[in-house]
C-alpha cells in the first residue's frame, strides 16, 4: 500500500516545477520543465501558454511515473504560479497572442499617464497593486490602446493560470491571489474596481470568476488525467501566487518574519493580517488567505542577472564544469569566493530589466561602478551577487517603515543553495539569516494550502512540521563593516541617475524603434 500524497505544482517564468510529497511534508519525487521567454528587445517578454500548458501536463506525468504511486493516493493536485501574465483569448479559449509576462515593459508609456493623469495612485490605494508594467491593469491600457484589433477580438483577458485550468477543466476561475496582483481588485471587498474596469475598457464578464484560493475543482478532462498520470476525481486547489505560497513555504506567516527569495527575479515579504497599500506606492499588498495579506517589494533582477553574468564572464569555466559533473552556479560561486567582500571597491547595479521595488523606475539600467586596471572576473561577478543584495536590502529598509523592525529573516530560492550568498546576505542585512531546507518554498506552500483546503490540517500553521532544519548564517563584523561603507555609496548612485537613466533608455527606445500610442 503506497502512502497517502500530493503534489503541488509551480508555473514560473522559466520552468514548471512539480513536486510529490507525503502529506507529512517528506518530498518524494521532482521534476522540472522548461521553457523560453521570448524577448525579441528589451521591451518584450511573451511566452507561449501552450508550452506552458504542455510543462505542466509532463511535470506532473514526470513525478507520478517516477514514486510509481497509483493514482488513488494522490489525494489532491494544488498550484502556485507566477504572477501578472495576460493572455486574451477568444471565444474558443484559443489565444489571440503569446502570454505577456511580468517582465513586459511595454507599456512603460501608459504606466506614465495612469500615475499623472488618471488616478493611478488611488487606484493603488484601493487594489495593493502598484502602478508598473508588470501589472496587468496597464498591460491592457496598452493592448486597448495599441493593439486594438487583439484587444477587440478577446472575449476573455485571463492570467497564465487560469489558461491552464480552463484547458483542464473547462471553466474561467481566477484566485483571489492572482486576482489581487491584477491592479483591477479592490482589497477591502474582493470586488473588481470599478475605475480599473474603465480605465482598461473591460466589464467584468471579460475576466474570470474570483474564488478564494482554498477553492477546489473537479470535474478533470480524463485525457489529460490519464497523461498526467491522476484519476479523473483527483481534487485541483486553484492556490495562489508564487509570492504569497513563498512566504507561507518557508514559515514566515505570522507577523515580523520576513522572507527574502531570490529566483529569476526576487522579493521582500512579510504577513499582515489585514490589507494595506503603502502611501508612498513603494510596497504590493496580496492575499493569501482571507486573513493573511502578504506585504512587501517585488525586484526584477535577481537570478536573471547571475545567468547573463554566467554567460558572459565564464563560459570556459562553465564549459569545464559541465565535462566534471558540477553545477556551473557553484562555479561562479567558487570565482566570487576568491575576491574579497566589497569586491575590492567594485559596485555593481543590477538594474538590467528597470527595476521595480524600490525604484519603480523600468528606465533604470545596470552599472558597473568602480572598475579599475586592477578587477579582473572573479571581482565582477563577486559585484554582480552583491548589488543583487543592496538592492534587496534598499527593499527591506522601505517595508521597515510600514511593517516595523523584522523579528526573523527565512530566506529561499535558488541563491538559497549558496553558502556564499548567503553568508553575503547577512553580512548586508547586518542580521541573521535562516534557510529552511524546503529550497522549493512555493510548492511546499501550495501543498499546505491544499492541506487546509481539503480539510486535512486544521491551520496553515501545520508547515511548521515541514519546513525542515535550517542553515543559518550570522554577520560577520568585519564583513559588516566593508558593506557599510559601500551600501550608502550604492544608494547614492541610484538616486543621482535618474536622468541618466531616461535618457538612455529613450536612446534604446529609438534604435528598437518603440514609440507608445501614450506619449502622443
Amino acid at each position: 500500500m503506497h502512502d497517502a500524497c500530493m503534489i503541488a505544482v509551480d508555473i514560473g517564468t522559466t520552468s514548471t516545477k512539480a513536486v510529490l510529497y507525503r502529506t507529512d511534508g517528506t518530498i518524494l519525487a521532482n521534476a522540472n520543465q522548461g521553457y523560453p521567454l521570448y524577448t525579441p528587445d528589451a521591451f518584450t517578454a511573451e511566452q507561449d501558454p501552450d508550452q506552458i500548458f504542455q510543462a505542466v501536463l509532463h511535470a506532473i506525468q514526470a513525478v507520478t511515473a517516477k514514486s510509481g504511486q497509483s493514482p488513488e493516493t494522490i489525494r489532491f493536485v494544488s498550484f502556485s504560479c507566477a504572477m501578472h501574465s495576460v493572455i486574451p483569448v477568444d471565444r474558443e479559449g484559443k489565444p489571440l497572442m503569446r502570454c505577456i509576462t511580468w517582465a513586459d515593459n511595454r507599456s512603460i508609456g501608459w504606466c506614465r499617464k495612469l500615475k499623472e493623469e488618471l488616478g493611478g495612485h488611488e487606484i493603488y490605494m484601493r487594489t495593493g497593486t502598484p502602478i508598473h508594467p508588470m501589472s496587468p491593469l496597464p498591460k491592457l491600457m496598452w493592448l486597448r490602446h495599441e493593439r486594438p484589433e487583439i484587444f477587440q477580438k478577446a472575449a476573455k483577458f485571463i492570467s497564465i493560470k487560469e489558461y491552464v485550468f480552463y484547458r483542464l477543466f473547462h471553466q474561467y476561475v481566477v484566485d483571489y491571489s492572482i486576482a489581487s496582483c491584477t491592479g483591477l481588485m479592490r482589497m477591502d471587498n474582493l470586488s473588481w474596481d470599478e475605475e480599473a474596469l474603465k480605465l482598461a475598457g473591460l466589464t467584468a464578464d471579460r475576466l474570470s470568476e474570483p474564488v478564494p484560493t482554498t477553492h477546489i475543482m473537479s470535474g478533470l478532462d480524463p485525457r489529460y488525467a490519464d497523461q498526467m498520470g491522476l484519476g479523473k476525481d483527483t481534487p485541483f486547489v486553484l492556490g495562489a501566487s508564487d509570492g504569497v505560497l513563498s512566504n507561507l513555504g518557508v514559515d514566515a506567516i505570522d507577523p515580523g518574519v520576513v522572507a527574502v527569495t531570490i529566483g529569476t527575479s526576487g522579493a521582500i515579504r512579510t504577513v499582515l493580517d489585514h490589507p494595506s497599500a503603502d502611501p508612498k506606492g513603494r510596497l504590493f499588498c496580496y492575499e493569501l488567505t482571507e486573513d493573511k495579506w502578504v506585504v512587501g517589494g517585488p525586484v526584477n533582477n535577481g537570478g536573471g542577472i547571475l545567468r547573463w553574468a554566467r554567460d558572459e564572464f565564464a563560459a570556459s569555466e562553465v564549459e569545464t564544469a559541465k565535462r566534471l559533473g558540477i553545477s556551473p552556479y557553484d562555479v561562479l560561486t567558487r570565482m566570487a569566493s576568491r575576491v574579497k567582500p566589497g569586491a575590492d571597491g567594485l559596485i555593481f547595479q543590477p538594474y538590467f530589466s528597470g527595476e521595480r521595488a524600490p525604484l519603480w523606475n523600468p528606465n533604470a539600467r545596470g552599472a558597473f561602478f568602480g572598475l579599475t586596471l586592477h578587477h579582473e572576473k572573479q571581482h565582477m561577478i563577486r559585484a554582480v551577487l552583491e548589488g543583487i543584495i543592496y538592492n534587496l536590502y534598499s527593499v527591506l529598509l522601505a517595508m521597515k517603515e510600514r511593517t516595523g523592525e523584522p523579528a526573523r529573516i527565512q530566506a529561499t530560492g535558488g541563491f538559497a543553495r549558496s553558502p556564499l550568498w548567503r553568508q553575503m546576505m547577512a553580512d548586508i542585512f547586518n542580521q541573521p539569516v535562516n534557510v529552511p531546507e524546503s529550497f522549493e518554498s512555493s510548492c511546499l506552500g501550495a501543498a499546505v494550502l491544499g492541506l487546509y483546503a481539503t480539510g486535512e490540517a486544521d491551520s496553515l500553521d501545520v508547515v511548521s512540521t515541514m519546513v525542515g532544519s535550517l542553515h543559518s548564517h550570522q554577520p560577520v563584523p568585519e564583513n559588516v563593516a566593508v558593506y557599510e561603507q559601500l551600501f550608502p555609496i550604492f544608494i547614492r548612485l541610484s538616486r543621482k541617475l535618474n536622468d541618466e537613466w531616461n535618457d538612455i533608455a529613450a536612446f534604446q527606445q529609438s534604435q528598437f524603434g518603440f514609440g507608445t500610442k501614450a506619449e502622443k
